[in-house]
């Protein structure tokens, strides 16, 4: 992509977390608002103990995870490759860009029934202000079952994104319906 196209698309967002819009919920104690989160994202480490499974295999374990939070998100949970059974991971065709990290490299699983196609996802040369996550793998948790501290995850709406979302982010979350103009 060219520079002038990731400049328009980095000034295209509206909302970059300095001001939670009207439509945002209140957090509770103990909870964040995606709404409170930068754009540019921040990446911060997270030592809670994060599991993967591809059915009933489990293909991930760390506690070491990077959480990324981007404005209007649920935090997308990145994972050093060695958590991984890479075993069952097989590299797909599928790339994407990302104004603010780069290009996406996709892979398939092997579950435990079936190949999981395009389940994870890595940057292996982000841009600058990503590198933390340089090689880490994220994880749809519309196509994987995915735990943080032992609870459930569930999928943020919308094929593209892959936010984690927990009880303790709320809302509303890019990628719900009525939210393609954020």
């Amino acid at each position: 992509m060219h520079r002038s196209d990731i400049e328009r698309a980095r000034n295209a967002w509206v909302y970059r977390g300095q001001k939670r819009p009207a439509f945002a919920l209140t957090p509770a104690p103990g909870q964040e608002s995606v709404w409170d989160y930068p754009r540019p994202p921040a990446y911060v480490p997270d030592p809670r103990p994060v599991e993967i499974y591809a059915g009933e295999r489990l293909l991930a374990r760390s506690e070491q995870a990077i959480r990324v939070l981007e404005t209007g998100s649920p935090p997308a949970f990145y994972l050093p490759p060695e958590a991984f059974d890479q075993a069952l991971i097989t590299p797909a065709a599928r790339r994407t860009f990302c104004e603010w990290k780069g290009e996406a490299e996709y892979f398939d699983v092997q579950g435990s029934e079936d190949r999981i196609a395009n389940a994870l996802w890595r940057y292996p040369r982000p841009t600058a202000e990503a590198k933390v996550i340089a090689g880490w793998f994220g994880a749809y948790p519309s196509l994987l079952r995915c735990f943080v501290a032992g609870e459930a995850v569930r999928a943020q709406a919308g094929g593209f994104y892959g936010g984690w979302i927990t009880d303790e982010v709320i809302g509303p979350f890019k990628g719900e319906p009525g939210t393609g103009h954020w």
